[in-house]
């Protein structure tokens, strides 16, 4: 080997070690993706004049979408979509991108109830937009019946832009092969429907899912439900009382994020690392990760949901 070859053959090293590590595929299954984590008006909040929402009117903030989870089935290459919310449009295009599926729309959409963020995305696949055929929407009795009866939801049904699918209390249904959901009752503000959370299950994964319920001391379930499962994403609504001080909080009771912490604090860490905040209101400091807040919370032990988050089952 001549000598001035020498420089160019240590390029050729140096560019060869420094290519990017190739992506590996998953080898699990399934997939969950956390497709939003904010409350059902969304972040910025309407009417918001406050510092946590003044500046996010003016920019585009991709991670503030409201609360929603998506499933990717790649055994049977199908995907399922946990509440239809504001921005469905969105969250079915992430999902699309991390399924790698040619069709768009899920393979079914289940409702834990009949509050804003959590059915209203439905409208989206109505005649005016994308005019959908016959998406499994899987819900409850009540929420059903709320549906059937008010306009614009019954016409999605009328036109088969939507079939009902029923749901019961904890009895457990196969999305697929490999994917199972039970829908759980919880307590919560049922004006227009029951609440429920859902335990999805794999063959090697339990996850618990509540956006959505009051206080816990009128719920008994969690503490064993943590134990049962390996992930568990629960309502963080507000870090504590005083983000809602121009309303009266017993209007909307949720547990707050210190109240969890200190219901949870004798959990082993193991265990404490299953708990995930989720639903977060625009005022709640957990939405910035430089807060004291947000540190305080995964100091103690837990997670806190990010907008794109993903977990294999």
């Amino acid at each position: 080997m001549k000598l001035y070859q020498l420089p160019f053959l240590l390029l050729l090293v140096v560019i060869a070690c420094s290519k990017p590590p190739k992506k590996e595929q998953s080898n699990a299954d399934v997939s969950l993706i956390v497709l939003g984590t904010v409350q059902d008006a969304g972040s910025p909040h309407i009417g918001c004049k406050k510092e946590c929402c003044k500046s996010l009117f003016n920019v585009h903030t991709a991670d503030r979408m409201v609360v929603s989870l998506g499933i990717f089935d790649r055994k049977n290459n199908k995907t399922f979509l946990f509440e239809a919310t504001p921005d469905i449009a969105q969250q079915l295009k992430d999902l699309k991108k991390f399924a790698s599926k040619e069709n768009e729309l899920p393979d079914g959409i289940l409702l834990t109830h009949a509050h804003i963020g959590h059915y209203s995305g439905l409208m989206y696949l109505g005649k005016e937009a994308i005019n959908a055929d016959t998406v499994p929407v899987y819900a409850m009795a009540g929420m059903q019946g709320f549906l059937k009866a008010n306009g614009p939801w019954n016409q999605l049904i009328r036109l088969n832009n939507i079939a009902l699918k029923d749901l019961h209390r904890r009895q457990k249904i196969n999305l697929t092969s490999e994917v199972s959901v039970t829908p759980l009752l919880v307590p919560h503000r049922d004006e227009y429907s029951e609440t429920v959370g859902f335990k999805i299950e794999t063959a090697s994964k339990k996850v618990l899912f509540i956006p959505d319920i009051d206080k816990w001391e009128k719920w008994q379930n969690i503490l064993p439900l943590i134990k049962e499962c390996d992930y568990v994403f629960i309502d963080g609504t507000f870090y504590d009382g005083s983000e809602v001080n121009h309303r009266d909080i017993s209007e909307i009771p949720h547990p707050f994020v210190i109240e969890s912490v200190e219901l949870f604090k004798n959990l082993p860490v193991s265990e404490k690392a299953k708990v995930h905040f989720i639903h977060f209101n625009h005022t709640n400091p957990l939405l910035n990760s430089a807060s004291k807040e947000y540190q305080k919370v995964l100091n103690e032990g837990f997670k806190i949901s990010k907008k794109g988050n993903s977990y294999e089952l």
